[in-house]
């Protein structure tokens, strides 16, 4: 037992300042991660250049700048995805996500040749998708942006091509959380949820509350690290379920 409680110590030294770091924001924030798909289109390749996403919720409107160059779309089909973006907005209901493209660099190539694709939607305010989901605190979620290429893509008939986006936008849960209390609070334990060989640590707060945002689905091994006196205290057989906030209510640390 002693070289456990030495193990987990030692793991809880590695993680604990970063995880106290974020514990406010993670009671009050969602990480969002946005991806993007493609249904085929009879083309070689269709090139977007995307500025940034936008997530419109009741908090208002939250900007998410998109890394790299252009991408081609249909590399990415068949349950294949990119990520376009990743970052904490505060939690509250998605209201509308806008997929705002940069003016040039977007292109659609046919037979080898590539042609310019005008964005006249897209270049200013965004395409805009609408959502009404909620994102809970503390749970990860990824947006999954769906671009149909068939039906996005619109000629002139005088050999010029428009882009107008069709895009089907998902909303899914990817992690849980863990969440619960300890009595007396001035035990002040290390707390520490344990999967496998993953080990994530926080602390308890003044009122002996703890919390873990974006785990990981599965079952978890929760080990509590008092002070001294008081002795430490394992719970097992914890779950954490997608989109799910699992309180393990009050538990008693004894001397």
């Amino acid at each position: 037992m002693k070289k456990l409680m030495f193990l987990t110590l030692a793991l809880a030294g590695l993680g604990l300042a970063s995880c106290k770091k974020n514990d406010n924001a993670s009671t009050t924030s969602s990480r969002v991660t946005v991806k993007m798909t493609d249904a085929p289109g009879a083309y070689d390749a269709v090139i977007l250049s995307i500025k940034s996403v936008v997530v419109v919720t009741g908090n208002g409107e939250h900007t998410l700048n998109v890394g790299g160059g252009p991408i081609d779309i249909l590399r990415f089909r068949l349950g294949k995805d990119t990520v376009l973006a990743e970052q904490d907005i505060p939690a509250g209901t998605i209201q509308q996500v806008r997929l705002v493209l940069n003016p040039t660099g977007n292109k659609v190539v046919i037979n080898g040749v590539a042609y310019d694709l005008t964005t006249p939607s897209g270049q200013t305010s965004g395409v805009k998708l609408k959502f009404n989901d909620n994102l809970t605190a503390g749970v990860g979620y990824t947006l999954l942006l769906d671009f149909d290429a068939a039906q996005s893509i619109v000629t002139t008939g005088n050999g010029k091509y428009i882009l107008k986006p069709v895009i089907r936008g998902i909303a899914t849960a990817v992690s849980g959380v863990i969440s619960g209390s300890v009595n007396p609070a001035l035990s002040f334990p290390k707390v520490l949820a344990i999967m496998g060989t993953d080990t994530v640590g926080t602390l308890t707060d003044v009122n002996g509350r703890f919390y873990f945002p974006g785990l990981p689905t599965g079952t978890y091994s929760v080990h509590f690290l008092p002070v001294s006196p008081y002795a430490a205290k394992i719970v097992n057989g914890v779950t954490v379920s997608k989109g799910a906030i699992n309180d393990m209510g009050t538990i008693s640390i004894s001397q």
